[in-house]
């Protein structure tokens, strides 16, 4: 009865803001559908999110739909939401505090949300947060783990302070060689693995490796790791701890679940340009940077286009810069370099454009491919690995072009 009552009164509130912005009752199956995706996101408590793809509520997982992506940029309200545990406790800005301690530091530090905002400097940075696992629900023949589609990912401007600074502030020894980040989530049952990861000394002094605070221009959403995540620029989203409470600095490998046995990949098949050389295991290496990927937003899959349509979409890697795009028509016998946008930075979605260019009326395959700067490629097929991880095979759609 508790339920049914908190969802009338969510129906109530989105038949009250329908009206306020004049959506009649009589409004066309799309927008309708679109209402009750939006009015299910609303319900399942995710405050702030409209319009996501839910794969499980406890813990929170939800998937950006495909049109968030016309925009370069990932609105928060549709930006995913991973986690791994489902506690996950209000944090009250006012009582917040950052512990920086360990072995590896000579001047432990104990920082509030105040303190960390003023006492450094800040900076801005455009990047990709993409779950490793995002497609994972395209692998053929299908992988165990979450069924995610193309939006475990979103791009973002990110506000915040360099994690070197704050490393710096709190007399970092030469001696420290990994950098462990905990959070304010934690586990449902006891014996449960606390996800905690650490970074490499050097990813985790990198200029670009930021504790953020904001997601464009606003505070970070609940769901996103408010008061303060941390942004690792090209490298997978296991890596973004959200709602950070503690970082140690540590002078041996850590070895928790989280690092030693969970997100892991064979090296042989997937070579890395940065690697984390502390945490490999025979030819087992830990999962690091962003695969270069590209993505087809617009037109939608199976939509009837005019001839002289133009394609849109975004590509992106783990920031050694994005080279080309290119389009097939003919299933990858030929290529067609398609026109890059503007770029808003090494770690951010760079925006395509292709115009078809007056083809013939009819069936239309289409496919996509990007390439980086570094050589690297996307691949005709995915690459299969038992955790269903970095999944980069050539975008495909199917028009259907009109007269």
């Amino acid at each position: 009865m508790v339920r049914e009552a908190r969802h009338s009164g969510a129906r109530r509130r989105v038949l009250r803001g329908l009206a306020a912005i004049g959506v009649s009752l009589a409004a066309p199956a799309s927008v309708w559908a679109r209402i009750r995706e939006e009015a299910g996101a609303q319900i399942a408590g995710l405050p702030g999110k409209l319009g996501l793809r839910r794969l499980t509520h406890r813990p929170p997982n939800y998937e950006t739909p495909l049109s968030a992506f016309r925009s370069v940029l990932t609105a928060n309200r549709s930006f995913f939401v991973r986690y791994h545990h489902a506690v996950i406790p209000e944090v009250d800005p006012s009582t917040y505090r950052l512990a920086v301690t360990g072995p590896g530091v000579t001047e432990p530090l104990s920082l509030d949300l105040a303190a960390l905002r003023a006492e450094f400097t800040p900076v801005d940075l455009v990047a990709v947060c993409q779950c490793s696992g995002n497609r994972r629900g395209l692998f053929q023949p299908p992988v165990p783990g979450l069924q995610w589609g193309h939006g475990a990912m979103g791009n973002a401007r990110w506000r915040g302070v360099r994690l070197a600074d704050v490393l710096a502030r709190a007399g970092l020894k030469l001696s420290a060689v990994e950098i462990s980040i905990d959070a304010a989530d934690a586990a449902p049952l006891e014996g449960t693995p606390d996800f905690v990861k650490s970074l490499p000394r050097s990813k985790a002094l990198h200029p670009d490796t930021l504790l953020a605070f904001e997601m464009n221009g606003e505070p970070l959403p609940p769901s996103n790791g408010f008061p303060v995540r941390l942004v690792v620029p090209g490298w997978t989203a296991t890596y973004w701890i959200k709602h950070v409470t503690r970082i140690e600095a540590l002078e041996t490998p850590a070895t928790g679940f989280w690092m030693s046995s969970a997100y892991r990949l064979p090296r042989s098949t997937f070579p890395l340009i940065e690697r984390f050389p502390s945490q490999e295991s025979g030819e087992r290496a830990p999962v690091t940077e962003i695969a270069v990927n590209s993505l087809i937003t617009a037109p939608a899959a199976d939509e009837r286009i005019r001839s002289s349509t133009v394609l849109e979409g975004l590509a992106w890697d783990a920031g050694h810069g994005v080279d080309r795009v290119e389009i097939s028509f003919d299933r990858g016998v030929s290529w067609r370099q398609a026109q890059l946008g503007e770029s808003l930075g090494r770690y951010s979605f760079r925006p395509w454009s292709f115009r078809l260019d007056d083809r013939p009326p009819g069936r239309c395959e289409i496919w996509a491919r990007a390439a980086n700067r570094t050589g690297q490629t996307q691949v005709e097929e995915a690459i299969p690995n038992p955790s269903g991880y970095q999944h980069n095979a050539f975008h495909r759609i199917v028009c259907e072009i009109v007269a």
